[in-house]
């Protein structure tokens, strides 16, 4: 971002005046495997639907400031009611919302680093204390027993499962005994929880701890990113603070009618998350059969993977400018040297991906160092 000027530096709130914005690196190009979106189509008959609904939805007129229609189809979906579900633009808007109600000046954040950056950003922008329990270098676990200190003390707690940009899951019996010890509130992201294991979520723990709160979106496995969707799922009491601090009609009027026609037809979805799962365990081997080449990769839960190669922002730059491939550069993000993030995308896209990356690494491996 540059410098404000004389002039903002004067009117901004002073914990304001060096703020940096959230900066996704994008650049146009013909494969864009860094954002972690879904890069198949919508399946047809959703695709359909959805096109119906929009066509039918009346422009003139405020949206349901609740989405009350939409809550109700992704209470059914997790066997909760209307009064768990609270929607938003995007997680994005949620977790804000989360840290704007919740934490603030003089209380504390815990998070678990590296971890999405947004966390520490919106905890900056509501000056909130922030508590970093270090994840384990090498294989990227949570620390449970400081974990579980530091929620003891904390106002509100956000653990990543599946973590973005690691890939792994935090235990359930981990993130109940956070539950238990933290006096305020435990959010359990979970944008990636499509691609995981069953039997992974936190949903069903929303029942025995009332300080829970579970977020979700429909920018990953339903592949609308586009519409700037997500949800939260959390004690009735929760939800309404959540509804009571929100933007009002921040969920316009054709997001509630696609989102409604997608959550409706979700089954539609799991041959696509299915195929990208059998993608990620593909190309998870392939860049194991490069670890001779200094290539490391992490096991993931979610549509994409952590590598750590030489060179790594080398090797980001040289597959946007000489193979069009776009991908995500954590090397700069503490814990995390010499990484690249690769969004696992459609068989053709990620044969490309491999293909480039196993020639910089590979037969280019000198000139790189």
């Amino acid at each position: 971002m540059a410098e404000l000027s004389r002039r903002m530096r004067a009117l901004v709130q002073p914990h304001l005046a060096s703020i940096e914005p959230y900066d996704p690196a994008f650049a146009p190009c013909r494969i864009n495997l860094s954002a972690n979106e879904n890069t198949y189509p919508v399946p047809e008959p959703v695709r359909a639907a959805i096109d119906a609904a929009l066509a039918a939805t009346p422009l003139n007129r405020y949206p349901d400031p609740m989405a009350n229609a939409l809550r109700d189809e992704l209470a059914a979906w997790h066997g909760l009611a209307r009064e768990n579900v609270c929607v938003g633009n995007g997680g994005d808007e949620l977790l804000f919302n989360f840290l704007f109600a919740f934490t603030g000046r003089g209380r504390t954040l815990v998070t678990c680093p590296p971890d999405f950056s947004e966390y520490a950003f919106f905890a900056s922008l509501v000056e909130a204390g922030a508590v970093a329990v270090p994840r384990d270098p090498e294989t990227f676990a949570v620390d449970g027993d400081a974990l579980v200190a530091a929620a003891a003390t904390a106002d509100a707690v956000i653990i990543t499962s599946p973590n973005n940009p690691t890939g792994n899951l935090v235990p359930l019996p981990l993130i109940e005994r956070v539950c238990s010890a933290c006096p305020g509130l435990v959010m359990v992201d979970e944008a990636y929880g499509e691609f995981a294991p069953a039997g992974s979520s936190a949903v069903p723990l929303i029942a025995r701890h009332d300080n829970l709160l579970v977020l979700r979106t429909l920018s990953k496995a339903f592949g609308a990113a586009g519409i700037r969707l997500g949800y939260v799922l959390a004690a009735p009491d929760v939800i309404d603070v959540l509804a009571a601090v929100r933007q009002i009609y921040s969920v316009n009027v054709l997001t509630q009618a696609a989102a409604t026609a997608a959550v409706r037809l979700r089954d539609a979805y799991r041959p696509v998350v299915d195929q990208i799962v059998v993608e990620r365990a593909r190309m998870t081997e392939r860049m194991a059969a490069l670890a001779p080449a200094g290539v490391t990769v992490w096991p993931s839960a979610a549509n994409f993977l952590l590598v750590r190669v030489p060179a790594a922002a080398e090797v980001r730059r040289r597959l946007r400018d000489e193979y069009d491939i776009l991908v995500r550069d954590f090397s700069a993000t503490p814990g995390l040297a010499g990484c690249l993030r690769l969004t696992v995308g459609t068989p053709e896209e990620n044969d490309a991906l491999a293909a480039a990356l196993t020639r910089l690494v590979t037969t280019e491996a000198k000139e790189l160092s």
